[in-house]
């Protein structure tokens, strides 16, 4: 006798983004009955607003001002200019290649069924979208975070743009002032001085990329004034931003001293807020406004219901949530043999030019653990790849335990986001600097300053 579902699905994933789209696939191609909802546009965040959009344009940019600066190789392209329209145009082109806003279709062809609406639960079992009520045996929350503006006075009533709106924009700005210089910033401040927009980028804490070492926020708060004049106004606490004619006005403190700017537009990149609002509290989930709280194995305090990628609250990186979302996966399938994220080896990336790659600890955080450490940097200036392309500006730094084995690196330079996978190889498998210092490294690779950063420390 066919067994009766109580449920009209196995599995029901709130969210398609990275954080849910890979389990709902993996359950799906168990024979699992599934279904994803959506909110937005299908794919979420990343290939639709956040990284593919952001790096198909600084990949159009850097290849602009690469270009522009050609004349020290002979190459006569001073004149060059740019079309933004066209440039947007790209921009479109790369989301629609990605696919992700078509794959409704692709979650239909899989045998997923695919819902548009905001989900918010009734009961334990029980949800609610767009009218229709649906049950589950099991859930992934994975609704991601959104931009939530500061509390800054007078930013309510003037309208300012988001990583999201500054993109959708059809002309650039004149001058934009950004309020955040962690990863986002860098990355669209860069974006904009390249195109001729004259940049300021406040940041609370004392330098740029403050989750990063400090060699990398110091070395790129003096490229991006050299090269793109653009301002970085650190140690800096917004006091009030207000409308001023067709502009706004805002003023800041730092240092002690009181100061304000007018410029056409007000950047808001301090970070986004997980979206917890979906009734939670019906089915006994708890959370707080950081984020859904779960175990070792992203199991939240009902034990059906899952929470995968930012809506946990940590503000990872999109393979993070892809690593969770395949982690729930397996524990909703085989709860007998549950395993729990490592995230002992994730790279944190900045597509900025150089580009900025990391892994494992910081000199912060070794600090603030009280490990005794050893670490080293090399220069790009001094492999032979930095003549060869003329790029001098950029390092490799390591950081190893007193034994040897690699804690945590730092790369800087063109291709850092490619660099640093040897040194995510390292810190996952506790090799030590001697490791990696003996193994051949191709010569004219920017690669080279890894081997000679090792070969420091062994």
């Amino acid at each position: 006798m066919a067994k009766k579902h109580t449920f009209d699905y196995d599995l029901i994933v709130i969210g398609s983004g990275a954080g849910g789209s890979a389990a709902a696939t993996i359950a799906a191609r168990e024979g699992k009955r599934v279904a994803i909802i959506e909110a937005g546009v299908f794919g979420g965040e990343s290939p639709n607003w956040g990284d593919v959009p952001t790096k198909a344009l600084l990949h159009a940019a850097q290849l602009y001002d690469e270009a522009k600066h050609g004349a020290r190789f002979g190459i006569r392209s001073s004149m060059m200019g740019y079309n933004y329209p066209s440039l947007h145009a790209w921009k479109d082109l790369t989301i629609k290649r990605t696919g992700a806003g078509g794959n409704r279709q692709y979650y239909e062809n899989e045998g997923i069924s695919a819902f548009s609406g905001i989900a918010h639960f009734l009961s334990p079992n029980e949800i609610s979208v767009s009218r229709r009520h649906l049950s589950g045996e099991n859930f992934l929350i994975a609704t991601g975070s959104h931009i939530e503006a500061p509390d800054i006075p007078g930013l309510e009533n003037v309208k300012y743009l988001t990583p999201r709106t500054l993109l959708e924009a059809t002309r650039l700005p004149k001058s934009l002032f950004i309020i955040g210089g962690s990863t986002v910033g860098v990355e669209l401040g860069q974006l904009m001085a390249i195109f001729g927009t004259k940049v300021y980028i406040a940041e609370i804490a004392s330098r740029l990329l403050p989750h990063e070492d400090e060699e990398a926020g110091v070395l790129m708060e003096r490229l991006l004034k050299e090269q793109k004049g653009v301002t970085s106004l650190t140690q800096t606490r917004i006091l009030s931003v207000v409308k001023d004619g067709v502009g706004k006005r805002i003023t800041f403190n730092r240092g002690g001293v009181e100061k304000s700017l007018h410029v056409d537009e007000v950047l808001i990149a301090t970070g986004r807020v997980p979206t917890v609002d979906l009734g939670l509290e019906n089915a006994s989930v708890n959370y707080t406004p950081k984020g859904v709280e779960v175990d070792e194995y992203l199991q939240t305090s009902a034990k059906h219901i899952y929470a995968a990628g930012d809506v946990l609250g940590h503000g990872s990186p999109t393979h993070t949530a892809l690593l969770e979302s395949r982690i729930t996966a397996n524990n909703i399938l085989n709860p007998k043999s549950r395993i729990s994220p490592d995230y002992t080896a994730t790279p944190r990336v900045t597509f900025s030019y150089p580009g900025i790659a990391s892994v494992g600890l910081s000199e912060d955080d070794c600090l603030k653990r009280d490990l005794r450490i050893n670490k080293a940097i090399a220069p790009l200036n001094i492999v032979t790849r930095s003549n060869t392309s003329d790029f001098r500006d950029g390092f490799v730094k390591i950081i190893t335990d007193k034994h040897g084995v690699i804690l945590g690196a730092t790369v800087v330079a063109p291709h850092a986001s490619e660099i640093i996978h040897e040194l995510v190889l390292a810190v996952k498998h506790k090799l030590t600097a001697a490791d990696v210092a003996s193994t051949p490294h191709a010569f004219l690779s920017w690669s080279e300053a890894v081997r000679v950063a090792a070969a420091k420390l062994s």
